[in-house]
């Protein structure tokens, strides 16, 4: 592996239900998952003086789960042997059980979570009212009031696909640019008879799931037709038109990253702010 300085690289592979953490970001006074993993990492890699800070690949929002998030840091030569999973594990019980560090492992100098990832794969569970509500599943999925089309969720969802600017999709930040590609928006039910979206890009602005989500139910569910939902794709502009869904259905399950020989030109693409779709 390479090494940087003084320093090992470590990737972190990590799941938690997210129904009482105010998103993965640090926030002072607010229980959040980076917070209690920078606290679990300060146990074990004691009595190192150097700062615990996590980068992550998919920042999360309040309510909102995974099964595959994915974080890296950077940590002396000797302290990283000590840095497994079994221990971190053991301080997270304690505190935060609601985390679970699936592998801790060594990784180039020049992966970085949140840049070198190819792609990005979340979950959403929707329950409509002909779907018995089941408590033991509550807290991952999403109740909406109206009837679903089957049919027309894949429908309306083949709609999106693509190279696309999303900003009717996203919350845009400051700077910041919704062109995604998005490659992935297929549904199934699962045995307890729940909706379940695949939904998987190159990457995702804020909210963007969520939307998605809410636009497509929408359109399954008699709010809009397949019509208008390409037109407000097009529009590039907020909407109140759909309803950005509960974030309780929503969970990260998934973040893809090339050989290693590629991790650095991949950040560097990734980066790069895309140029403005043409009309």
């Amino acid at each position: 592996m390479h090494r940087n300085g003084n320093s090992v690289r470590l990737r972190l592979d990590i799941g938690y239900d997210g129904t009482d953490f105010h998103g993965w970001a640090a926030q002072p006074g607010l229980r959040t998952v980076q917070g209690e993993m920078e606290a679990a990492l300060a146990v074990v890699l004691r009595p190192s003086e150097q700062a615990v800070t996590l980068t992550v690949g998919g920042r999360t929002d309040a309510g909102v789960h995974a099964r595959g998030q994915v974080a890296h840091i950077d940590v002396p030569h000797d302290l990283a042997d000590g840095l497994t999973e079994r221990r971190l594990n053991g301080v997270l019980r304690r505190g935060a059980p609601d985390i679970v560090v699936h592998a801790v492992r060594e990784v180039p100098s020049v992966f970085d979570a949140r840049f070198s990832a190819l792609r990005r794969r979340y979950e959403y569970r929707v329950r409509d009212p002909r779907v018995r509500r089941d408590p033991l599943t509550a807290r991952f999925t999403a109740d909406i009031s109206r009837p679903i089309d089957s049919a027309l969720l894949q429908v309306a969802s083949d709609q999106l696909l693509g190279l696309n600017d999303f900003t009717s999709f996203c919350k845009a930040r400051e700077g910041a640019t919704a062109i995604r590609e998005l490659i992935q928006f297929d549904w199934n039910r699962a045995d307890d008879g729940v909706f379940v979206a695949r939904v998987e890009a190159d990457a995702f602005c804020h909210s963007m799931v969520r939307s998605l989500i809410g636009a497509v139910v929408a359109t399954a569910s008699g709010r809009i037709d397949v019509t208008e939902l390409v037109e407000l794709r097009e529009a590039r502009a907020r909407t109140s038109r759909f309803t950005v869904m509960p974030a309780r259905g929503l969970s990260l399950e998934e973040i893809s990253y090339p050989a290693d020989a590629d991790l650095e030109a991949r950040a560097e693409l990734t980066r790069a702010k895309r140029d403005p779709l043409e009309n």
